[in-house]
């Protein structure tokens, strides 16, 4: 990022450590204030930190994190998640009332795809983590909120609601990184690829492995049609 040359020399490194470091201790805090707020709703406050967490790889890419702190800072709290899914310190991130490693493999999806394209596609893994961060995220949300003809799949209820948020949201994410990417986005047909493919995956999550399919799948087409 050229704005980071006006920045001095040893503090180009940090920036980027303290942005994200401070986006990531607020999200852990609202997590918990909406774990206390409204504690029926153990979903809400994963979900504050499904759909927020997304944030931290645009704001890597804007501060210029290097390959290796993003790479071991990813591995990291993926470690971290494993552990708490484990024990369950932080209840306001893990305890959702069913089996799941959506937290761990949603780490694990961020760090394979740092390992992959960062930070020369840093746009690619955008497309991927920011989908399943807001697609994913909204539709776990709005899912069970609104009422609507619902099915399962693997045991897992989806809904039309549900569905219908999640490609509306993949679509409006794609669209926006296009704008981003410009003159070198994805044609419109490859868009509308990646959010059927996105939006597909989604259906198929036991145990959260949507976490782990969907950012990979749509970066992977990100990454190959620009």
């Amino acid at each position: 990022m050229t704005w980071l040359a006006g920045l001095p020399a040893w503090a180009r490194p940090w920036l980027g450590v303290v942005v994200v470091s401070g986006w990531l201790t607020m999200l852990a805090l609202v997590a918990v204030l909406v774990r206390r707020r409204w504690s029926v709703q153990q979903e809400w406050s994963r979900k504050v930190v499904h759909i927020g967490g997304g944030a931290v790889v645009p704001l890597a890419w804007v501060t210029g994190i290097d390959r290796w702190l993003a790479l071991s800072a990813a591995a990291l709290i993926t470690l971290l998640a494993a552990f708490n899914h484990r024990q369950r310190l932080l209840p306001a991130i893990e305890d959702v009332g069913r089996d799941s490693f959506g937290t761990v493999a949603y780490g694990l999806s961020i760090t394979v795809l740092l390992a992959w394209l960062w930070p020369e596609r840093a746009d690619a893994v955008c497309a991927g983590v920011l989908v399943m961060a807001l697609g994913d995220g909204l539709a776990g949300l709005v899912g069970p909120l609104v009422p609507s003809p619902s099915w399962r799949v693997l045991g897992e209820r989806r809904s039309l609601a549900g569905t219908s948020s999640m490609a509306v949201a993949s679509l409006v994410v794609l669209l926006v990184l296009s704008l981003v990417r410009m003159p070198a986005a994805p044609e419109p047909l490859m868009l509308l690829v990646m959010v059927g493919t996105a939006t597909a995956l989604e259906q198929v999550a036991p145990l959260g492995v949507d976490n782990l399919s969907v950012p990979l799948a749509v970066a992977a087409l990100w990454r190959f049609s620009c």
